[in-house]
């Protein structure tokens, strides 16, 4: 049986564990953004047929002008971040890799799963891995090492703080940058993520390169539509940086005013030091108000950020 590691979501299970209907829950466990990007018109063609280069074209194009990707930078992407995750770690030439902790899990579980083992205090593997922010507590690493044989920096949040990237180490060999789109953009569901390095990084000596492990047509027709016309609305990312930034705020306030002190997080996802998460979490849960805790924290609850509909439940949940 395959292990089910921690994550955000699980609305199965607190329906399970706490009653109610799955569309009568609100999802505050991951960190997605609850005002989605508006899903332009579909054509027909991008669900009838395989993926033509045309599209695939659009999408990369449009993401090198969002991210502003340094020339000689590839971009390989892949249907979600968390397919880059898995295969990432066949990119690593030898020895072990340093995750510092606490941060998301599935990085050291995809080296894992490939032999690789996986250290958290020893900086002298030849392979790195920084979530940047960090999940869960918003750390930003403003300088990785640049002497690693390989170094993956996790972006996945950073669209909300796009002057912290570090793109433009993409431009050199042993930097690998990842981007996901369902967070920022808030349609998870997409399943598209972006992994961009120089090509010399993506094709190792001793093995296939990233994109041969992904296969022909990784990204869906519509995914590859969906993509192209969001990363081509920066008016849109700019509104959507303000909102955030507001509602993590107002957030803030709340949670400050109910007892809990801010420990860190981002404009998507807020992390907070309570005296008892498991409590706090199923005194949200009663309100049918799904929330993250972690294993490795007795006092560690983390928010994301409410639907503008929700809102008025948070707070009589908290009052």
């Amino acid at each position: 049986m395959t292990k089910i590691r921690d994550h955000g979501g699980g609305i199965d299970a607190a329906v399970a564990q706490y009653g109610g209907t799955r569309a009568g829950w609100v999802d505050l466990s991951t960190g997605i953004n609850p005002v989605p990007y508006p899903v332009p018109e579909i054509p027909a063609d991008a669900w009838m047929s395989l993926p033509d280069q045309t599209a695939q074209s659009q999408l990369l194009n449009a993401a090198r002008r969002f991210w502003n990707v340094p020339d000689g930078a590839q971009i390989v992407a892949a249907p979600g971040a968390s397919a880059l995750i898995a295969n990432l770690p066949a990119l690593a030439q030898s020895g072990g890799v340093y995750i510092p902790r606490p941060t998301y899990n599935e990085h050291a579980a995809a080296f894992k799963a490939h032999g690789i083992p996986v250290s958290p205090d020893d900086p002298d593997q030849p392979t790195h891995v920084y979530v940047h922010p960090n999940n869960p507590d918003g750390r930003l690493w403003p300088s990785p090492p640049q002497d690693r044989a390989l170094t993956i920096i996790d972006e996945s949040f950073c669209d909300v703080t796009p002057a912290e990237t570090h793109i433009q180490r993409a431009a050199r060999p042993g930097t690998v940058i990842l981007k996901s789109f369902g967070k920022f953009w808030g349609l998870a569901g997409v399943r598209l993520g972006f992994a961009i390095a120089h090509p010399q990084t993506f094709a190792p000596l001793n093995g296939p390169g990233l994109a041969d492990l992904l296969g022909p047509w990784a990204v869906s027709g519509p995914a590859l539509e969906i993509g192209a016309h969001a990363l081509s609305d920066p008016d849109w990312a700019q509104r959507t940086r303000r909102r955030l930034a507001a509602d993590t705020a107002r957030l803030d306030r709340l949670m400050i005013a109910a007892g809990a002190k801010v420990h860190g997080g981002t404009p998507l996802f807020r992390l907070y030091r309570v005296s008892a998460a498991s409590a706090w979490q199923e005194r949200l849960a009663k309100h049918r108000i799904w929330t993250r805790i972690f294993p490795y924290s007795d006092h560690f609850l983390r928010l994301g950020l409410p639907a503008p509909q929700h809102w008025a439940r948070l707070e009589t949940a908290l009052s």
